[in-house]
């Protein structure tokens, strides 16, 4: 049985995840209305990673005998008015994500949940890995997104972009 408390952060997670997805939706549909077609789809696959996620979080409670319980998922609140606002959005985003993988981890720490922090372990390397995505993304929008050529490049290399499922076993 998991701590109450830890129990209490990873359910939040599940809705945390799958708002995540509804907001990345948010950004491709962005994306695709503008005709950037590899930018929708980036994001799309993010939206897939984030469904993917909440996913193992409800597994791994299921798996640990605990309650899910699934809340309403709040509409997306960013102002999406230019693309790199977008991109600025999504790099806040992740790293908001990763704060709260963080606050579970420390919850679990705190009364020494090592199955739980082990299960954590591929999230924080994942967070790692999104917010690194993210500014790499800002890093050649900066560079290349002013210069039309430039842009249809970066988007013809997201649109490249194919969906992987997470290798987490629980």
């Amino acid at each position: 049985m998991l701590n109450a408390k830890v129990s209490e952060l990873l359910n939040q997670q599940i809705n945390k995840e799958l708002y995540s997805a509804y907001l990345y939706l948010d950004f491709s549909n962005y994306f695709s209305e503008k005709g950037l077609d590899g930018f929708a789809n980036w994001y799309m696959i993010q939206a897939q990673e984030e469904r993917d996620h909440a996913m193992l979080f409800y597994k791994y409670l299921q798996n640990n005998n605990e309650k899910v319980t699934l809340e309403a998922i709040a509409k997306p609140d960013k102002s999406l008015d230019s693309d790199m606002a977008v991109l600025k959005a999504g790099l806040e985003h992740e790293e908001y994500v990763t704060s709260l993988i963080n606050d579970i981890y420390a919850a679990a720490y705190d009364v020494k949940d090592f199955r739980t922090m082990q299960f954590l372990d591929w999230f924080v390397k994942e967070q790692g890995e999104e917010e690194t995505n993210a500014n790499d993304l800002i890093s050649k929008m900066e560079l290349f997104g002013s210069d039309p050529k430039g842009l249809y490049m970066l988007n013809s290399e997201l649109g490249a972009r194919i969906y992987s499922a997470p290798s987490l076993v629980l």
